[in-house]
């Protein structure tokens, strides 16, 4: 084994068979953004043996503050091959894959058991949702994270312990995004490299055991937090996230964009709001399946938690992006 390892091999934690335990691993990351950037970083230069990149998305300008994998000459180009790219230049003695596609609850399955541990680098409610409930099914680790403004959190889910599900079941609608509420690079370099932390835990076995943790990050405050959840009961059945390309002719769909949004519902659907969703439900559950449709899967889910609460059962998600 060449150099490249040695500062870290010499830790008791690690040495020649942790080392070797990297270099076997297969790791899926769904996201090259702002927390997929310092992730994969870290896993490639530790010698994680294959990494597979999952992101549909394009590098643009207003990226580069915060995702110092790409450089200007990279704009316009998929941030997935051009990661790998630069992974493979930056370490080629790993194997890096690159998916440029958005993930869907079909392909969720596939990745997942394909590879040792899932992280969700995609700061999507539906990714988060969607990776959960595949790694849950069969016991994948799952490290995720999310960061806002200038507060965030990571943590290690499913793999024997609870799912992302048992600890968020629900969400808020007034959760805002990058490009609303803002976002500080250097807020997300800590969250990722956390991430990339949590997950290089999990592969070399360390003890005790990161599963059942959430580590929250103040970077206004520098103040560092979190909580156990080991023993969290799962939810009593959720609603899923299912690809657009499964709904329906029989479905009733109900479109939660705004007219900005989207000039035109999806799949000629009717368009409601969160609060006007109950309109549904003025006799009682209707006998198709209601399809609840929105950019991110946020205000599908608060939508979906209010109608459940009045009867509704046979429901499904769809995160348009």
């Amino acid at each position: 084994m060449s150099d490249r390892y040695a500062r870290q091999m010499v830790l008791p934690e690690v040495g020649a068979a942790g080392q070797a335990a990297l270099a076997a691993a297969s790791v899926l990351v769904v996201g090259a953004g702002g927390l997929g950037c310092p992730v994969l970083q870290y896993l490639a230069g530790a010698g994680v043996g294959c990494l597979t990149i999952v992101d549909h998305d394009t590098v643009e300008e207003t990226n580069l503050h915060r995702q110092p994998l790409y450089t200007m000459a990279d704009i316009g180009k998929p941030k997935a091959k051009t990661a790998a790219a630069v992974l493979k230049r930056f370490n080629p003695t790993i194997e890096v894959a690159a998916v440029v596609a958005r993930l869907t609850p079909q392909d969720a399955a596939t990745l997942v058991a394909d590879a040792d541990l899932i992280v969700d680098a995609a700061d999507s409610f539906a990714v988060s949702y969607i990776l959960s409930d595949a790694c849950h099914a069969i016991a994948r680790p799952l490290v995720s994270a999310s960061v806002i403004g200038m507060t965030g959190y990571a943590g290690a889910f499913c793999g024997g312990g609870p799912s992302y599900r048992a600890v968020f079941p629900e969400v808020s609608v007034d959760g805002g995004t990058c490009a609303s509420v803002g976002v500080l690079g250097t807020a997300v370099a800590v969250l990722g490299g956390l991430q990339a932390h949590l997950a290089l835990h999990l592969l070399l076995d360390l003890q005790p055991s990161v599963l059942g943790r959430v580590v929250t990050f103040d970077a206004r405050r520098l103040a560092f937090g979190g909580f156990g959840f080991s023993g969290s009961p799962e939810p009593d059945g959720y609603v899923p996230f299912i690809a657009p390309e499964a709904v329906l002719a029989s479905d009733l769909v109900v479109d939660l964009r705004s007219p900005d949004e989207a000039p035109e519902p999806f799949a000629g659907g009717r368009r409601l709001s969160v609060e006007t969703v109950e309109k549904l439900l003025v006799r009682q559950p209707p006998l198709e399946r209601i399809v609840l449709c929105c950019r991110s899967g946020q205000r599908s889910l608060a939508a979906a938690d209010r109608l459940r609460e009045r009867g509704a059962v046979n429901l499904a998600l769809v995160a348009l992006g």
